[in-house]
């Protein structure tokens, strides 16, 4: 099949939605088909196979901020490229963010499917309910990343919604090389932007309970940068701005422990199930977006959302217990495997049949 593959989100920004399009199209093309990803892009498109649609702008959006193109410009550029690529199936993304991905709607001339990922409240679907719902409507299959993806979709729009899930890339993380470290140092890495949702002022304060010898790596970058920063400069803490895949696979590869302290808002802990994949044992917090994808005790450690100590703790017991560190990292690898992206494109192949 000939495949367009739609992101709301720039591709040139790391994010949950814009890693699940490109991994997924990747997985696709391995199955032998066609497949297109187009969306917004702020400079060169990161990798081949995409066709960008525009600059972004940021808007607030679920507690973070959101990289979209809604401009006129972008419309015409998504007109144009559903009129010259003539696809089988269209898949949307978050398909009611405005810009690309509306435009497809209003312009629907294929089978489209659309996915939804976003948990929570929306504002947008509060604001725009009866525009939206009638929308939707144009949507030939919905499908959910969760169960609480669905939740906020049917609450908002009505309608059916298949379970589906997000894809782990397993190969690529548990086949990394290692980033290399001094003999005998112990890292807990944290992967996300600094917002007070992703609770990282929450790591930094458990991290003050923490053995001397621990060192704490921060990647990514967000608005809190500065002012965390400032009140948690040690030399104890390296803050690696943002960084690659690639070089992120490899961070997960050596580190000694992932914290993931979000304090709510995720629908679906894809980050977790990556950072397993590369063989890290996992901290997070015990929302109901990480238990989607983790048992507790088993394949990670959960603790209670917004209190260092309780995450100091269960960093500790691991950094304390080869034997521990060593079941979970076990436990987590198989869980990650079951959510494999070659698995899902499967799935999504299925389903793209079915409406074609």
């Amino acid at each position: 099949m000939h495949i367009g593959i739609f992101s709301p989100y720039s591709l040139t920004f790391p994010g949950g939605v814009q890693g699940q399009v490109l991994g997924l199209a990747r997985a696709l093309r391995r199955r032998s088909h066609d497949v297109r990803v187009l969306g917004p892009c702020d400079g060169p498109p990161p990798e081949a196979g995409i066709t960008p649609l525009g600059n972004s702008i940021f808007l607030a959006a679920n507690g973070s901020v959101a990289p979209i193109a809604p401009d006129p410009s972008a419309v015409l550029r998504t007109i144009r490229a559903l009129r010259d690529e003539e696809f089988d199936v269209v898949h949307l993304h978050e398909p009611l963010v405005p810009g690309p991905n509306m435009t497809a709607l209003l312009y629907k001339q294929t089978p489209t499917i659309g996915t939804f990922h976003a948990a929570g409240e929306s504002a947008s679907y509060k604001w725009f309910k009866p525009g939206v719902r009638w929308l939707s409507k144009r949507l030939d299959l919905r499908c959910a990343v969760s169960d609480d993806a669905a939740e906020l979709a049917r609450r908002a729009l009505g309608g059916l919604y298949l379970s589906t899930f997000n894809g782990v890339e397993t190969t690529r993380f548990s086949s990394a090389l290692p980033w290399p470290k001094p003999p005998g140092q112990r890292t807990v890495l944290f992967v996300g932007r600094h917002e007070p949702r992703k609770g990282l002022a929450v790591l930094l304060e458990a991290h003050r309970s923490m053995p001397n010898d621990v060192r704490l790596l921060v990647a990514g970058t967000g608005p809190q940068t500065a002012e965390l920063r400032a009140a948690y400069g040690s030399d104890r803490v390296e803050w690696l701005g943002r960084i690659g895949d690639a070089e992120l696979a490899r961070r997960w590869r050596s580190t000694n422990v992932y914290c993931a302290p979000s304090v709510g808002g995720e629908s679906f802990g894809v980050v977790l199930l990556e950072s397993m994949a590369a063989g890290a044992p996992v901290v997070a917090s015990d929302i109901a977006g990480y238990r989607n994808v983790v048992t507790p005790d088993l394949d990670a450690l959960l603790v209670a959302p917004n209190d260092p100590g309780a995450l100091a703790s269960a960093v500790n017991r691991i950094l304390g217990d080869a034997a521990l560190a060593a079941a979970l990292t076990e436990a987590g690898h198989k869980r990650a495997e079951a959510f494999s992206m070659d698995a899902l494109a499967e799935d999504y192949e299925a389903l793209y049949e079915s409406i074609v």
